[in-house]
């Protein structure tokens, strides 16, 4: 594997911009989008809601808008977000649409967030969709209503969730269900098991489902749509595919029982990508390809040809193009040798919570024999704060850059401050070779300035 920039170059940027900080290959997100988006290029209404809790920073969100992506959010937070980047500009999103400037988060009165909110402008494209999603659980009133003022798509994760839509705002003419098919989810008839549904805490029922669009068609709504979620980070061409067939015949059955004919289908996340060099990438193209066959195979037929594909990636469309970059601080040699460096699981946690791998350069030193076994650790009080166990690299000495791959998605954003640690830098190599800082380190000020004593 094989880093985005070389050393001398973050060298140059370390003199500004001192380590640990996460950076991101802006050439390399805007091709990787490009290619995914030709892939699902057959389906007339195609849009990909970028997931913002992968990579939640504006300048990184401001480039998928430039690229034709919508936002999917999670809270209220993602939703003032990705609001204000949208109010940032007017842009060309898809071919022939024009978005124009959205709405303002302020309260009626010009209060903070979390007052009662007056209804604004719509954040509404001209061929009358929305370029925000909201895909909560155990959500808020604060948070749909939010959601309700600012016209994003409010993506239901339960069946009791729609009597308090209702009671909060109403239901709105465009509404989606998260479905749950319970079970194990299998690609193949193999019997392959990527992940077991029915132990997540997230969607209806199948009969939840049916009778929920039911009363939501009887409340007023005029567009439907249907989300899931099967699995993470999965590395097969067949993982949307198989989840397509489960939507595509549930939208007619829905159609058959309830007389609602979709407008929407969305197969989320899920698409995973490689972080072993070992592993072999998913084809995104092929994967285009096996989905489109499926919708001709199953909703064509039907009458629902015209059923536009929602995507909700975040991993996929931005992990391979960020690194976090540390330097070797601290050597220690007892019952195993340990490497320490300045940045640790503040920065990225996935190795510590989930033994995630991430691959490691020791910049300079790519082409030296890997021949010294270390544990790569950062400082916290806490002995799973390891980047890597038992791993072999180069010798690595103080001082030497340290490049973590893949972190550009669910790295600095699962940061957290525990033992006072603080969250890094961001920076964005741009497509001319430039460097600009897109968030500032952390400081103790930031750190203290929500104490009240």
């Amino acid at each position: 594997m094989k880093p985005f920039i070389e050393k001398a170059r973050l060298e140059e940027i370390i003199k500004e911009i001192p380590t640990p900080f996460h950076i991101y290959d802006e050439r390399g997100i805007r091709e990787n989008f490009r290619k995914f988006k030709q892939a699902f290029s057959w389906n007339k209404g195609f849009k990909e809601y970028f997931a913002v809790k992968a990579t939640p920073n504006p300048s990184i969100m401001r480039i998928l808008l430039e690229e034709g992506a919508g936002f999917d959010c999670a809270s209220y937070t993602e939703l003032l977000m990705a609001n204000d980047v949208l109010k940032s500009f007017a842009f060309d999103g898809s071919p022939g649409e024009k978005l124009s400037p959205t709405v303002s988060t302020k309260s009626a009165s010009g209060g903070s967030p979390g007052e009662k909110l007056s209804p604004t402008v719509s954040t509404k494209s001209a061929s009358g969709g929305s370029p925000l999603m909201f895909s909560s659980n155990v959500t808020p009133d604060e948070d749909f209503l939010l959601a309700a003022q600012i016209g994003a798509i409010i993506n239901l994760d339960d069946f009791t969730h729609i009597e308090v839509l209702d009671r909060l705002c109403g239901i709105p003419e465009t509404i989606s269900c998260r479905y749950n098919p319970g079970g194990e989810f299998k690609t193949d008839e193999s019997g392959n098991v990527m992940d077991i549904p029915k132990d997540a805490k997230y969607g209806f029922t199948h009969e939840q489902l049916i009778e929920g669009y039911r009363v939501l068609k009887a409340k007023g709504a005029k567009k439907f749509g249907v989300h899931s979620f099967l699995a993470s980070n999965t590395l097969t061409n067949d993982y949307y595919p198989a989840l397509a067939k489960i939507m595509f015949k549930l939208a007619v059955e829905l159609k058959e029982k309830t007389g609602i004919s979709l407008s929407f289908i969305n197969l989320s996340g899920g698409v995973g990508v490689a972080y072993r060099p070992e592993q072999k990438p998913n084809d995104i193209k092929l994967i285009g390809e096996g989905v489109k066959a499926v919708f001709e195979e199953i909703l064509v037929p039907a009458g629902m040809g015209d059923v536009s594909i929602f995507t909700e990636l975040g991993r996929f469309i931005t992990a391979p193009y960020g690194a976090l970059v540390a330097t070797a601080l601290r050597e220690k040699h007892i019952y195993k040798e340990y490497i320490g460096l300045d940045a640790c699981a503040a920065n990225l946690m996935r190795p510590a919570i989930y033994g995630a791998y991430h691959h490691i350069s020791v910049m300079g030193k790519e082409n030296e024999p890997h021949d010294y076994k270390y544990d790569i650790t950062g400082g916290l009080c806490e002995n799973n704060d390891k980047f890597a166990i038992d791993r072999m690299l180069p010798k690595i000495e103080l001082g030497d850059i340290i490049y973590i791959h893949d972190t550009g998605a669910h790295g600095f954003s699962m940061g957290y401050n525990y033992n006072g640690k603080l969250r890094s830098a961001e920076v964005l190599l741009c497509e001319d070779g430039s460097h600009k800082l897109i968030r500032r380190a952390e400081t103790p000020d930031d750190y203290f300035a929500t104490l009240r004593y």
